[in-house]
């Protein structure tokens, strides 16, 4: 594997030099094809430890679409409905139970996860590898690689493929360092354990937690500890559906969450299932026009003659009336946050996107506010009583 790895160029081409390299001991991870850069390494790394988590703290595989060190879309090895596999353009395609967890992590937010770097909990086998093969992805992290999987991947870009194996049983030193300015900052690296143990205070009236719920709280929980703070997750039948990241106000971070879940949820309306695309039209090029169908700009378009390279007839718009019967009908809907809510309106801005259970650290002053908001409106929330910030 080698102590230290030469990298293109820093996290900009004017940042020449760059490198990576093991404090103690060899690297954990050998670059089997092309050259991943320095951010690639940030996803592939944080993303590994995302999956991995998942997984232990579901029992099924998983899959992460990391971009700009924290995720577009995560999720575990369900079945996708055949709504969803249209959804995600894989109706057409076997799906492993990993290649599931691909599907629905990069169906969360297709826009965002162009050109992604892709994190697998387990072995990369053909199905996931096919479904890879035809997406636009920088790289992909995991543990192995089955042989005939390995040739799909070297052939996508040209050959240059990014393709890192990770030692699966690789653990890093219990301190960690960086530095900012020339100032070395160190700390105990967060080995917090994501599992069942924080979803036991429930401080609401409403105290019932189904098992599907809690599953989707453990994905959102675990996915937070991998996204840049502040962060907040909307997940829904083993996948997130909705990831706000980076957000310096945490309403700002529910309600960037909440559209995305929106859109999400938007995707599955038979009139977005039934857009008449032309033959030719791309997977990226169809999730920028469902994009702008869903959007305001949707009249502007029609006028200006763009739908003609599209679809093969105009489709009629969906009026917010449909769009606002549509997300009604959305219900169970599980939330995270890496952080206390401060205020009420994160509970108002989440409950219009299907809400029904929350998972938060607990401990503000205007705890009381949070909470009767939630009674109010039929929702079950957890205190974990533990912050996930990640920078």
């Amino acid at each position: 594997m080698g102590k230290e790895l030469g990298l293109k160029y820093g996290c900009n081409p004017n940042q020449k030099e760059a490198r990576v390299f093991g404090t103690e001991g060899d690297l954990p991870f050998t670059v089997l094809n092309g050259r991943p850069g320095y951010i690639n390494f940030l996803d592939a790394l944080n993303g590994w430890q995302l999956v991995r988590e998942m997984k232990a703290a579901t029992g099924l595989p998983a899959a992460a679409s990391f971009k700009h060190v924290s995720p577009a879309g995560a999720a575990i090895g369900l079945p996708l409905s055949a709504e969803l596999q249209k959804s995600c353009f894989v109706s057409d395609l076997p799906l492993s139970a990993l290649a599931a967890a691909y599907a629905r992590a990069r169906g969360a937010d297709r826009m965002s996860s162009y050109g992604d770097f892709i994190a697998l909990s387990d072995e990369c086998d053909r199905e996931t590898a096919a479904l890879i093969a035809r997406e636009v992805s920088d790289g992909v992290v995991a543990p192995a690689y089955a042989a005939e999987a390995l040739p799909l991947l070297k052939a996508k870009r040209g050959g240059a493929y990014n393709i890192v194996q990770i030692d699966e049983s690789y653990r890093p030193p219990r301190m960690e360092h960086k530095e900012v300015f020339g100032v070395a900052f160190e700390q105990e690296r967060n080995a917090l354990v994501i599992d069942d143990s924080l979803l036991q205070n429930f401080p609401t009236r409403h105290k019932t937690l189904p098992a599907s719920a809690r599953r989707d709280l453990l994905v959102a929980l675990v996915a937070l500890k991998y996204t840049q703070s502040n962060s907040v997750c909307y997940a829904w039948d083993g996948q997130l559906i909705g990831v706000g990241a980076g957000q310096q106000s945490r309403i700002h971070c529910t309600r960037l969450a909440g559209n995305k879940a929106d859109i999400w949820r938007l995707r599955l309306h038979p009139r977005v299932l039934a857009l008449p695309f032309r033959t030719e039209i791309g997977r990226p090029d169809r999730d920028n026009a469902i994009d702008v169908y869903l959007s305001e700009d949707y009249a502007a378009v029609l006028q200006n003659g763009v739908w003609e390279r599209l679809f093969t007839e105009r489709p009629a718009p969906l009026s917010r009336a449909e769009k606002e019967e549509w997300l009604a009908a959305a219900d169970g809907v599980a939330l995270a946050s890496d952080a206390f809510f401060p205020f009420g309106d994160n509970i108002e801005r989440a409950h219009k996107s299907g809400v029904r259970y929350i998972a938060q650290t607990g401990g503000s002053i205007r705890d009381d506010h949070v909470i009767a908001a939630c009674d109010r409106l039929g929702i079950t929330m957890a205190f974990t009583g533990v912050c996930l910030f990640h920078h």
